[in-house]
């Protein structure tokens, strides 16, 4: 029955099993229409955001099994490294978490234990929602799901604080994690490069190093990026997991872009009328485009 949570974790077969590449998307907005809307665009992930996100726990719940239905990877990021929010999304079927605001190394062990069942961590078994979002493969007991979440759970940390960073290489090389993920603005923020146009040289040595920490201990690197050409230029520097877009900017854009062609004022009012984040994520590619 492993065998079934292996095959139903399509990020997990794509970073290990695959070509070693895979894109997702990022979900704020709640609803399982939309989760399978996403889903069915062609990702192997979608990101349930309940950290920055407008989904609460139930729907939450209802996002994660609206994504596997599709064949797609739930992935929960939770808004804290909080063992009480580890077990709620993983207990929603999740196949992975992403987990911000670590610190330290400690931090890393104690984030590992509370995802995993003993007698490797802590977590605490009882959830009847689970298996239903690895289903798609077969059928699966609670017992089953239980003898094989250790190994086919993705723990994905996210580096972003300072201090997260200066313990990057240890954080890295602890058993248990499997992705350090980046969040370029928060890590920009915190090491006092903060974006607002191009990424300063400072904040891409910083990238660097710590895609350079996860291929040293033998674990995937990912990042959040705004856009596909964002997206494209990360896959090249050799990173694997990687958001392509979000729908709180996809939405509005494709909207506002389609109504300017309408009123045949495309170029013109699409500059006035395509939200900051769309605008400021072209602005980003445009600029380091032309660097190039």
């Amino acid at each position: 029955m492993a065998s079934i949570m292996k095959n139903s974790n399509i990020l997990r077969k794509a970073l290990w099993n695959g070509n070693g590449l895979s894109f997702g998307a990022w979900q704020m907005l709640p609803g399982a229409h939309l989760s399978r809307t996403i889903a069915r665009s062609g990702f192997d992930w979608i990101c349930i955001d309940c950290e920055h996100g407008n989904i609460a726990d139930n729907e939450m719940h209802d996002c994660v099994h609206a994504v596997a239905s599709c064949g797609v990877s739930p992935i929960v990021r939770i808004p804290a490294n909080e063992g009480w929010m580890v077990k709620r999304a993983l207990d929603s079927g999740a196949h992975g978490i992403i987990v911000p605001l670590l610190y330290t190394v400690e931090d890393a062990k104690r984030l590992v234990e509370t995802a995993k069942f003993p007698p490797r961590g802590k977590r605490g078994f009882g959830s009847p929602f689970s298996m239903g979002a690895f289903e798609n493969q077969g059928n699966l007991s609670g017992f089953d799901y239980m003898n094989a979440a250790n190994e086919n759970l993705l723990t994905i940390v996210q580096i972003e604080t300072k201090e997260a960073f200066d313990n990057v290489e240890e954080i890295a090389k602890v058993d248990g994690i499997d992705v350090l993920f980046i969040g370029p603005w928060d890590l920009g923020n915190n090491l006092g490069y903060p974006v607002q146009g191009d990424f300063a040289p400072e904040l891409k040595e910083a990238i660097a190093r710590i895609l350079k920490a996860a291929k040293d201990a033998g674990k995937k690197a990912g990042i959040y990026c705004p856009s596909g050409e964002f997206a494209r230029r990360y896959a090249d520097d050799g990173f694997q997991m990687i958001s392509v877009v979000n729908d709180m900017t996809a939405l509005p854009t494709f909207m506002s872009e389609s109504l300017s062609k309408a009123k045949g004022s495309w170029g013109h009012a699409a500059g006035q009328t395509v939200v900051k984040g769309a605008a400021y994520a072209a602005n980003l590619v445009t600029s380091d485009s032309q660097k190039k």
